[in-house]
């Protein structure tokens, strides 16, 4: 099917099913980067946008707002059960958005088709970067903009690496694997991210660092944070499989390292990222 398709599995799988059922959720918890992307991408009435790793439309349904009914939002995303409520969200509006399932590294997205490239957290499970980066550069035309964030290092990003230090005192620690490989922290090394960019055919490449505070899963106590924890992130890879007891363990354990980060509003824990932006 495609050079992704071990991507393309997961999130038709295991991975899209999380999403959709951890929706409101996971837009509770990445509002604060959906508006640094919003702000970084600078969408214009009238603009065509193309959204790279849509999923449940969140951004996507920002973006057909920004461009109202003059412009046009292409929603791209590989997750059948991702775009199916991505659809469901985005129904009703005056001029909906375009929502294609298909593989953004190597799928024909139209020759300088598009005014602004975006994407929220989608450009870090591409196989080969360096040929989607040349992908989407063909679909942007001249003096269009590209704009997306991406985590930076798992250990800047306490929602990350505190919940899996505590899941690692109860089950085996899994082999190193390649830092660039395909998933959340690919593009934690911002030069040679920007590298890649220049590489494809984009120009006044930046990488602005980004930190602040984000709700985790929108949690509103202990209990919940907690659980969102086990059951998404690194920790949530992790558990996978893991027995009940294990996670009741674990979750235990949870509830007091997360005590400090309780507030009156919920539970939140400082994030850290790259806002990048370039031109063609």
């Amino acid at each position: 099917m495609s050079e992704n398709a071990e991507q393309i599995w997961q999130w038709n799988g295991v991975l899209g099913a999380k999403w959709v059922a951890e929706q409101e959720s996971l837009d509770a918890q990445l509002a604060p980067m959906s508006q640094l992307l919003a702000e970084a991408a600078g969408a214009q009435p009238g603009d065509h946008v193309l959204d790279v790793g849509c999923g449940c439309g969140a951004t996507t349904l920002a973006l057909a707002q920004a461009v109202g009914v003059t412009g046009q939002v292409v929603g791209v995303d590989v997750s059948t059960p991702m775009l199916a409520r991505a659809a469901q969200r985005l129904a009703g509006l005056p001029r909906p958005p375009e929502l294609v399932q298909a593989d953004a590294q190597t799928a024909a997205l139209g020759e300088a088709r598009f005014d602004r490239i975006v994407s929220r957290f989608g450009v870090m499970f591409f196989s080969d970067p360096a040929q989607a980066f040349a992908n989407l550069a063909r679909a942007l035309r001249p003096g269009g903009r590209l704009a997306f964030v991406c985590w930076r290092a798992a250990s800047e990003n306490p929602w990350a690496h505190v919940p899996l230090s505590v899941a690692l005192r109860h089950v085996p620690q899994p082999a190193p694997g390649d830092p660039h490989a395909p998933g959340p922290f690919a593009f934690a090394d911002a030069a040679r991210t920007g590298a890649m960019l220049e590489a494809a055919g984009f120009r006044a490449v930046r990488a602005e660092p980004s930190d602040g505070d984000m709700s985790l899963g929108g949690a509103r106590t202990l209990d919940e944070a907690a659980a969102f924890a086990t059951r998404n992130g690194p920790a949530g890879r992790l558990l996978r499989d893991a027995a009940p007891e294990v996670i009741a363990r674990i979750e235990a354990e949870l509830r007091v390292a997360l005590a400090p980060c309780l507030t009156p509003t919920g539970v939140h824990m400082p994030y850290a990222v790259w806002v990048v932006t370039a031109t063609r």
